[in-house]
């Protein structure tokens, strides 16, 4: 049987805009992601201030335009005003998160400095674990406030005179997890974010707030967890988060791509829950949704719980340093189809994490260069071209097993129209691991656009990996797509994801 899929792309069938921050990334005080990633005073490649300049030129590279800082597990006891002022009279912190010693080397302001040097924002979490309320609006204070009040007017002693403004604030981190430092309850934890949210827009009635939700998935309160807390927190915040991973454990690689069908799932029983609690509170509020942490997580996790048992307490040890291969690369860019494909709901989403650590951006130790892993090519064309409306395809593909998930689509696909640039963008991957797929694309309602290209990311083996020496996964041109009267046949070859852009004809 030939294996086929059929779209169907129109101007008038629109999902909604995406929104920049889909494409956002996430920062945590853990292994080597801060320091020896992004900080690294003395390396021959940093500036002045410290900062990694060929990890800036990545980042740039891959583009993200809001990071989530500090955390993660380790906001769950992180204590900023330890992070601020001179560097030489910041106190060690041991972290309870990750069994390591914080120095503090590195804290706020130096985060928000770097920031601007990636042409990015910060989106920052505050400590509802061992923390609470009063110091949330002293961080606030601190970061927001212009001055003459006694956090805004220490900012302004530690060297930095205008505020940060800092718009987007997480509630905590993953505090339904027994793993968090200052777990709570749903009640417990409705009640204090509650209570958080409103008098931080009492100080900032500019911000926007994440209401947090289940660490993931699976957890056993999920979807109460988020129906429970939502009672409190649904008129005081604008967003509700998940967190999700993804790996390929049983080294069943066909039924690892289809994981990301669940990760649909997980996307459609959130929004359905703000939806109850929006029908409940007669409200007519709609929550979105910041998919915070998101991103395959499983090679690491062996020698993770090697360093915590044997060897705790050191200071930025390499862990979650997952090397990723071909297929990874292929569940990054499903998963980017998928946050696309919702674009109506979700408004903002973290690839966990950026450098080093579960990361498309590597550095090797001991002074080494820095280079990029499989996974950063799908997320880098993504966030350079999946800007615009987020257009709802007729689809129709053949289907295959597998061992977990019955029959799924030989192919995903997303399209996005960027009236502004007059390009078409088609985002698709054939997750079929045996079979190429003929795909034909009906876009007769783009009369006047041509094709521009088609990248395809590909590769034999779905085990390959990249390394500072030697690149092996990365795009290539493909010359198996032709456009003829407003129809584009193409050869998706089988395992590998494309990216087929159109646009107006000059």
């Amino acid at each position: 049987m030939t294996r086929q899929a059929n779209m169907i792309v129109d101007k008038a069938f629109k999902v909604a805009e995406v929104d920049k921050r889909l494409y956002g990334s996430f920062i945590e005080h853990l292994g080597r992601a801060v320091y020896d990633g992004l900080y690294q005073p003395g390396h021959p490649l940093s500036d002045a201030a410290g900062f990694r300049k060929d990890v800036i030129a990545l980042v740039k590279e891959i583009g993200v335009p809001i990071i989530r800082y500090p955390g993660g597990n380790f906001v769950s006891n992180f204590f900023w005003e330890d992070s601020v002022g001179p560097i030489e009279k910041r106190p060690a912190r041991l972290d309870l998160a990750w069994a390591t010693l914080e120095e503090n080397k590195f804290g706020l302001n130096e985060f928000v400095a770097w920031t601007k040097k990636v042409d990015s924002k910060p989106m920052m979490a505050v400590n509802l674990g061992t923390r609470g309320i009063a110091d949330a609006l002293n961080i606030l204070e601190y970061c927001n406030h212009p001055s003459g009040t006694k956090y805004s007017e220490m900012r302004k002693s530690h060297g930095v005179k205008e505020p940060h403004n800092i718009k987007v604030w997480c509630l905590g981190n993953e505090m339904d997890g027994p793993w968090q430092i200052g777990q709570k309850t749903m009640e417990e934890y409705g009640r204090l974010a509650e209570e958080t949210a409103k008098a931080m827009k009492l100080m900032d009635p500019s911000i926007e707030l994440v209401s947090c939700g289940s660490s993931f998935r699976d957890m056993p309160t999920f979807p109460e967890w988020e129906a429970t807390t939502l009672e409190h927190t649904y008129d005081y915040v604008e967003y509700v988060s998940l967190h999700q991973y993804y790996g390929n454990r049983e080294n069943d690689s066909n039924d690892y791509l289809a994981q990301s069908d669940d990760m649909e799932d997980f996307i459609k029983t959130v929004i359905a829950t703000c939806d109850y609690i929006k029908a409940k509170k007669r409200s007519k509020k709609t929550l979105y949704l910041s998919f915070d942490e998101w991103n395959v997580w499983y090679h690491s996790n062996a020698a993770d719980a090697d360093i915590v048992k044997n060897r705790p307490w050191g200071i930025a040890p390499p862990m979650l340093e997952d090397i990723y291969n071909f297929e990874d690369a292929l569940m990054v860019g499903l998963m980017l189809i998928v946050l696309l494909r919702n674009a109506d709901r979700v408004k903002m989403a973290c690839m966990a994490q950026l450098v080093n650590v579960i990361a498309p951006i590597m550095t090797d130790a001991k002074g080494g260069a820095a280079w990029r892993q499989t996974t950063f090519y799908p997320f880098m064309y993504t966030a350079k071209y999946g800007h615009g409306t987020v257009l709802q395809p007729i689809v129709n593909t053949t289907m295959h097993d597998t061992a977990k998930h019955d029959e799924i689509t030989d192919v995903e696909s997303v399209s996005i129209w960027n009236e502004a640039t007059a390009e078409l963008t088609v985002f698709a991957v054939n997750r079929n691991l045996c079979e190429d797929v003929q795909m034909q694309i009906d876009v007769r309602g783009f009369a006047d656009y041509v094709l521009k290209e088609h990248i395809v990311l590909a590769h034999s083996d779905l085990k390959a990996t990249n390394h500072s020496a030697k690149e092996s996964v990365g795009p290539a041109f493909s010359n198996q797509s032709k456009l003829e009267k407003g129809r584009l046949t193409s050869l998706l070859h089988k395992a590998s994801w494309n990216m087929i852009r159109f646009g107006k004809q000059s």
